[in-house]
């Protein structure tokens, strides 16, 4: 195996410096969503302090304790903007992928954090069911309408990055979510103020949750299963395999392995049986270039064995 190692090296070193390189051409949150998280910070700050202040101003605890949660949002908006931001620092010695990940554990606490959101909002409305309170209702329907244009008006700054970057979407469903949640602060106001029935302030409250709840999570799932390497979603391990075996001169192909570095990058590492022997550089690049156009692989490593040696030692444990 001497000869193969060699070779595996050698086509480590070179594909990674390529697909390394060019994963950057890939990884667009950081550059490009740095302004947007900076704006939408700065708006949900101004928008906690105005809606506290009329929370003082009123005695309204409802607009006080949906100020303490808003600052919950911008708390979200410092965490992703973090992850995005460290997933930017070059690679070191111990972190010899830089730090990507961070991208997938700020999804996962945004994702906490929603929870913990929908819980409050739920409990606050059981509880206003067992004991209900009047409204506030023009003072709070004019907060809500501004909480409606600040947290629209930031999920909007992250609506063309919520497919491709998980991180991302995280800060969406954020700011989403709250613009529902201000939304049905509006229609309940209105109701009640057309009605003067209270329940319906946490009937509404609950919907919301429940809405808030079913897109939280699809984010906590994908967040978890990237967090634990799985192959994302987004891609079909079996047509990647048949992609593999498709190349001249390919037998076999075991050891694979598809996972994603951060929210935007995927890597893959996998052995091919080629009898014919090493096919060379020209061969590497081929295949590299196909699994990026076609599953959006970016960074590639290949071992070549020509399998007449002992069989992988992996190869009993799942990774035929």
């Amino acid at each position: 195996m001497a000869h193969n190692h060699a070779d595996h090296a050698h086509d480590h070193h070179r594909d990674h410096g390529h697909a390394h390189g060019h994963s950057h051409g890939h990884s667009h949150a950081p550059a490009d969503f740095g302004r947007a998280f900076a704006i939408g910070i700065t708006l949900n700050l101004l928008f906690v302090m105005v809606e506290a202040g009329a929370g003082f101003l009123t005695g309204s605890m409802a607009l006080l304790a949906d100020a303490g949660h808003n600052m919950s949002d911008v708390l979200g908006l410092v965490v992703a903007w973090g992850g995005a931001t460290l997933a930017k620092r070059p690679p070191s010695r111990r972190f010899t992928y830089g730090l990507r990940g961070s991208t997938i554990l700020a999804a996962m606490l945004n994702a906490l954090f929603l929870l913990v959101a929908i819980g409050a909002i739920a409990l606050e409305a059981v509880q206003r069911f067992a004991n209900p309170q009047p409204v506030h209702g023009g003072t709070v329907i004019i907060v809500a309408l501004i909480g409606i244009a600040v947290n629209a008006g930031t999920a909007m700054l992250f609506m063309r990055g919520r497919d491709h970057d998980l991180n991302i979407r995280g800060a969406y469903l954020h700011m989403a979510a709250d613009a529902g949640v201000s939304t049905g602060v509006v229609i309940a106001g209105l109701l009640i103020l057309w009605t003067g029935a209270l329940w319906i302030d946490p009937l509404v409250s609950l919907l919301i949750a429940a809405v808030i709840f079913w897109s939280t999570w699809g984010l906590l799932n994908d967040s978890v299963a990237m967090s634990l390497a799985g192959v994302p979603s987004n891609i079909d391990r079996d047509k990647v395999e048949v992609e593999l075996l498709i190349s001249p001169g390919v037998r076999k192909v075991h050891d694979l392995h598809i996972w994603p570095m951060s929210t935007t990058d995927i890597a893959l590492t996998a052995h091919l049986i080629m009898p014919g022997g090493h096919p060379g550089d020209a061969f590497l690049e081929d295949v590299r270039r196909r699994l990026e156009q076609k599953f959006r692989i970016h960074h590639v490593t290949l071992q070549i064995e020509t399998g007449s040696e002992a069989p992988c030692r992996m190869e009993g444990a799942g990774c035929a």
